[in-house]
């Protein structure tokens, strides 16, 4: 039995098929050619939500690359006008991307009920692309937009919010001054790309896309699910959607189930650095590019989000309770290791409590996401 057979892997391609379109200012070369570019212009975007219904932005076939701009929703969703608002915080008019400005002056009309804040790029229809199918995304390239990014903090948001699941009423940080929007910089140095939060403090951007999804089956009382059947974009979901997997960088492959006709790919909530957890309810938001394989799965079958890198398969566990995304991660990881590696699920569950890394993806989402990493060198030997 070969890998493929036993588990979903990760394909390493190069090139494939021909430059259809390219990204303005495109480097003259690329690792990957392209066959089609997408944009996040206010017509190839939504703001909060993931439309069941929405005319797709691009048709592809599987096998495709796509390049996709993501807009973040710091410095584009506030009330004031991106100019002053940045301007505010010390970011000059000069480097704030139009899109930005475009989508800002696009808001009005659009609905906001049961609505998030992300600006999402998409819907992306896969030819052929059924319901129970599944989508590979191969993330081949993520490259930043800007030199600057946004983390917000509060003594009362994000973990510390009273309506935090598990809230402790009065414990939060002292000493803190309120709500802050901290302009952070980022450059480039001979270890690679950093965010400057100090004289002495250099943190490495690690870019990746928090929202990728493809569309729904929203359902009434679902988290994040309005009383019209509009999936806001808070609450991840077997779906994907805001996962906020800061391992889903470039280099890893995401699979998700496929629940419309084309699967409907989104993509938003670029982020340039995040620690596991997200503890202000934000991370250093910031626009990026993406690049994408996508590959469908006509003969495999998932209830939710998996994905691989080079050293791991990873499952996920997604619940409104920390606790039972703990237990829902660890059963999807019995689950993988007895369907796709062929294990007894008494030893599964063994491997599991011996192997299996637990870790806290995202906690301020509603839904709460607990990644479980099982090491692919612990096989084949």
């Amino acid at each position: 039995m070969n890998k493929l057979d036993r588990c979903f892997c990760l394909v390493v391609v190069l090139t494939v098929g021909c430059v259809v379109e390219q990204t303005p200012n495109q480097e003259a070369e690329r690792e990957v050619a392209v066959d089609h570019f997408v944009g996040s212009t206010p017509e190839n975007v939504s703001w909060g939500w993931f439309p069941v219904d929405k005319e797709p932005v691009l048709t592809i076939q599987s096998g495709e690359v796509v390049t996709i701009d993501a807009l973040s929703q710091a410095g584009s969703s506030q009330d004031e006008h991106p100019v002053s608002y940045l301007g505010s915080l010390g970011l000059p008019e000069e480097e704030i991307h139009q899109d930005v400005v475009d989508f800002w002056n696009s808001r009005e009309g659009r609905p906001r009920e049961g609505r998030s804040s992300h600006v999402i790029t998409g819907p992306i229809y896969v030819e052929g692309a059924e319901p129970g199918d599944v989508l590979e995304i191969q993330i081949l390239e993520i490259k930043n937009r800007a030199s600057w990014g946004i983390n917000r903090t509060s003594p009362t948001g994000g973990i510390f919010s009273d309506n935090y699941p598990g809230a402790q009423s009065g414990l939060h940080p002292e000493g803190m001054s309120g709500q802050v929007q901290h302009l952070i910089r980022t450059v480039n140095t001979d270890q690679g790309e950093v965010a400057i939060l100090g004289e002495n403090i250099q943190v490495p951007l690690q870019p990746f896309m928090g929202i990728l999804a493809v569309a729904p089956d929203p359902k009434i009382g679902d988290p994040g699910v309005t009383d019209l059947g509009i999936q806001g974009s808070r609450p991840p979901g077997n779906f994907g959607g805001n996962l906020d997997v800061k391992d889903l960088k470039e280099g890893a492959t995401l699979y998700l189930p496929v629940f419309q006709p084309g699967g409907l790919f989104y993509v938003g909530d670029p982020h340039g650095a995040q620690g596991d957890g997200e503890v202000s309810g934000t991370a250093i938001e910031q626009s990026l590019t993406g690049t994408f394989r996508f590959i469908l799965h006509s003969d495999k079958s998932i209830n939710g989000p998996r994905a691989e890198n080079d050293t791991h398969y990873i499952v996920m566990g997604i619940d409104i309770d920390l606790d039972r995304a703990a237990v829902k991660a660890t059963n999807e990881a019995v689950t993988f290791l007895v369907e796709e590696m062929g294990i007894d699920p008494d030893v599964a569950l063994s491997l599991s409590s011996i192997a299996l890394d637990l870790r806290i993806s995202e906690v301020v989402d509603l839904t709460q996401v607990v990644s479980g990493f099982i090491p692919k060198s612990i096989f084949d030997h």
